[in-house]
């Protein structure tokens, strides 16, 4: 693997996350649309460090790294989408009380060890 690969997988790695980064901190896309985009660019990301930094496709045998690399989408998808349920269920059942509620609910919790 020449240098030259490392510095472009570099140099594409930090370009991915400063335009992350300014869809958010520029406040360029909101909602559903900014979520979209940092998955697009997430999904771009990890494309550049497989091939350039884990050399996925440069194997002779690249099959045991394509299983290995399916397991962990699977993995990472059940973990992703299982907190986004979680927390948009959680939100959903608190969405009844108000704030002060909410803040009463909480405290009132914190004392159960929770």
């Amino acid at each position: 693997m020449s240098l030259k690969k490392y510095i472009i997988g570099f140099l594409a790695s930090i370009a991915l996350t400063l335009l992350a980064y300014n869809l958010v901190a520029g406040e360029i896309a909101n909602g559903l649309t900014l979520l979209l985009l940092i998955g697009g660019l997430a999904l771009a990301q990890m494309v550049i460090q497989l091939v350039y930094f884990l050399h996925l496709p440069d194997e002779m045998k690249p099959r045991y790294k394509l299983l290995s690399f399916g397991f962990m989408v699977v993995i990472l998808l059940i973990v992703v989408v299982g907190t986004l349920w979680i927390m948009h269920h959680l939100n959903y059942n608190m969405m009844e009380m108000s704030p002060s509620e909410k803040d009463h609910y909480m405290s009132s919790q914190k004392d159960k060890g929770f």
